[in-house]
């Protein structure tokens, strides 16, 4: 009788074993995937943000007897109050706008003045205007009535996004306290990362891309704070000088929505119609316009100036990533976009730069 061949039986075993355990691993990281993902953009949100005030920490905790949860509690609960109470006034003072705008038109007494001759003089646009601005004046309840459609998909859609913001300012909020739990223990968070990234791409590697992650999310972040801060200057001094009702809470509106990465124009558009319907046209109000509204778009100019300042990669491929990150993933995307990148990028030079040594090249030249 031939010999049993154990050796193949052996080996075909160890596959099946090795194939069964990796299933087991995969339907593992599928259930837990499946389990985490409700609150994936609450952890994002709350890494991003917990790294992005751990320096904040860093500075205060020696002050006091470095107790990092004490630290972390007193940086969330200045950061609820700076958020808070902003928002709060500008929620009434938008409220009290709105309900007196529904009582002055109720009562009648809401005029919109006559257009100027002068508008219907305007290349291609100006007979239009003037026509729409005529009806508006004479007649503004059929013009309501001729664009009732419109008015209401667009009332719907206002809705709609004040109620996105509502649950995205909810959301923002419970990532802030656990933001706050992460900052407690940001050694152990950071040895953490360190250990992970070291496991993925190499005990060389883990410091550098740990520390490459924590850099990319500061900047970007400090990047996005200055520009929403600059475009409030730029618009607010407009505002005030121009005698616009509400300044200084429209310019705290620019900075709130210039953080939440959403374009000026939404602020900048209504003023500039609010002051040519109640001045008129004039040389003063058309500056005022272009000036406001060049000023809403600032944004666009100063992206590539400020974001990446101070990490280790070269300025375009944050930007890329910031900008490609917010269009495919949204506010978190800008801050995900530029880390990924960046990641990628120092991965691939280092494998370009790591190459073999040519000795049998270099040989053969010697020989």
């Amino acid at each position: 009788m031939l010999p049993t061949p154990t050796a193949p039986r052996t080996l075909s075993r160890d596959l099946l074993d090795a194939l069964i355990r990796a299933g087991l691993i995969a339907v593992l990281a599928v259930f837990c995937f499946r389990v985490f993902v409700p609150f994936l953009n609450l952890m994002v949100w709350a890494l991003i943000l917990a790294i992005t005030l751990y320096p904040l920490q860093v500075r205060l905790r020696s002050r006091f007897a470095n107790k990092e949860g004490m630290v972390a509690t007193l940086i969330i609960l200045v950061s609820f109050v700076i958020i808070l109470v902003p928002t709060y006034l500008l929620g009434v003072a938008v409220a009290d706008s709105i309900e007196r705008g529904m009582e002055i038109f109720k009562s009648g007494s809401f005029r919109i003045p006559p257009p100027a001759e002068s508008i219907a003089s305007w290349p291609l646009v100006g007979h239009r205007v003037y026509d729409f601005w005529q009806q508006a004046s004479t007649d503004l309840t059929g013009l309501a009535q001729r664009f009732a459609p419109q008015l209401k998909d667009f009332g719907l859609a206002l809705l709609g996004t004040v109620t996105g913001l509502s649950a995205g300012l909810l959301i923002f909020f419970v990532a802030l306290i656990v933001a706050g739990i992460f900052m407690a223990h940001g050694e152990t968070g950071y040895n953490s990362a360190v250990q992970i990234f070291s496991r993925i791409s190499g005990p060389e590697n883990g410091v550098q891309i740990a520390d490459l992650c924590t850099s990319t999310i500061r900047a970007v972040a400090q990047g996005v704070v200055g520009i929403a801060f600059i475009q409030m200057l730029l618009i607010g001094v407009a505002f005030i000088v121009m005698g616009i009702p509400g300044a200084g809470l429209l310019a705290l509106a620019v900075l709130l929505i210039g953080i939440m990465q959403l374009p000026a124009t939404l602020i900048t558009v209504p003023v500039i119609i609010f002051v040519i319907v109640t001045e008129g046209v004039s040389t003063g109000t058309i500056v005022f316009s272009v000036y406001v509204f060049i000023a809403g778009l600032a944004d666009n100019v100063l992206k590539p100036l400020l974001l990446g300042r101070g990490v280790a990669v070269p300025m375009p491929v944050v930007l890329i990533g910031a900008l490609g990150g917010m269009v495919t993933g949204g506010v978190i995307g800008l801050f995900i976009g530029p880390v990924m990148l960046a990641v990628g990028y120092q991965l691939f030079w280092r494998w370009v730069r790591d190459q073999p040594e040519r000795q049998s090249v270099e040989e053969q030249k010697q020989s």
